[in-house]
């Protein structure tokens, strides 16, 4: 399996990251630990979190997810084998959210407790925060590389105009720059990245690491009809995928992945990771034949006839 290198960093992925929004939300510490090792002895290297997972879940505070990774790690003892990209800047309590220079040095402590590890590869700016200054933003984070705290950092969710002035600033001022995107992107959910973004990360050597690369679960073909939604928590955030578009897209990833003998999730991913900038698909599984099968998709082969349907 090839592994990808991320913009001109030294972080090398392969193509499935593992989305940790899961961890103390839909599995547990036990099933966490599980799924982890399921996805280390893959083959596979790059695990994805944030400060907020799983703060929406009713007792939760945030830190749950980067608590139950940082346990796994000290247990395993693979640190340095991995690459862990945490956010910073999501709503933790305040009711806003928050990428001010004191916000992200008091934030970048409290991941590295909870993740039991000195330095994080991957710091990511979760949300826009219209009331800070990118260049506030960015010499906190210039501060943290510095310090040896933080390797590289990312951007999520921002506008393209947002992460345009973020570079220019840090061209100019000598500050790090951002070297990721994570957008919403996947077969379903093309327009936005494909438009406004696609080409500006190819011309800017900033890879993309798509999160909800199965428009939350939708892609797996499990969700067919709205009596379909109850099958499991996420399925609330399906029903807006029920459409003519949504079906279309069904029939195709039918179509493609009986000649190749795969499921749905295998192809949508697949097809994902072949797309120009991607450099990795976030994807998450809450039991281990699940990842098995996600897993398949990072060497599964589309031909030109396939992506063309697909498209």
């Amino acid at each position: 399996m090839q592994q990808r290198t991320l913009s001109d960093t030294l972080l090398k992925t392969a193509p499935i990251m593992f989305g940790g929004n899961i961890f103390g939300w839909t599995v547990d510490e036990k099933r966490s630990f599980e799924l982890l090792d399921a996805f280390v002895s893959s083959g596979f290297n790059a695990i994805d979190t944030a400060d907020s997972y799983s703060r929406w879940v009713p007792g939760n505070k945030g830190g749950e997810s980067e608590t139950i990774i940082g346990k796994w790690l000290k247990q395993k003892g693979n640190r340095d084998k991995l690459i862990i990209a945490t956010k910073v800047g999501s709503d933790m309590g305040s009711g806003k959210k928050d990428l001010s220079a004191k916000h992200i040095i008091f934030s970048v402590e409290n991941s590295l407790k909870r993740l039991q590890t000195d330095y994080i590869d991957l710091y990511q700016s979760h949300y826009d925060d219209a009331d800070t200054s990118p260049e506030e933003t960015l010499a906190a984070f210039d501060q943290l590389i510095k310090q040896g705290k933080v390797r590289y950092i990312g951007a999520s969710n921002l506008s393209k105009e947002r992460i345009e002035e973020s570079l220019k600033i840090s061209r100019e001022k000598g500050f790090a720059a951002y070297k990721t995107l994570q957008p919403l992107y996947n077969l379903y959910d093309r327009e936005n990245f494909e438009t406004q973004y696609r080409d500006f990360c190819i011309a800017n050597n900033i890879s993309v690491i798509p999160y909800y690369s199965l428009a939350s679960g939708f892609l797996t073909g499990k969700y067919r009809s709205e009596k379909d939604l109850g099958k499991s928590a996420r399925g609330a955030g399906i029903e807006k995928y029920l459409t003519e578009k949504g079906y279309r897209i069904l029939k195709a990833l039918d179509e493609v992945s009986a000649r190749h003998q795969a499921t749905p999730a295998q192809v949508a991913i697949a097809w994902l990771i072949t797309q120009p900038s991607i450099a990795a698909a976030i994807a998450s599984a809450t039991s281990i034949t699940q990842w098995e099968d996600l897993a398949k998709s990072a060497t599964l082969q589309l031909s030109e006839a396939d992506l063309q349907q697909l498209n």
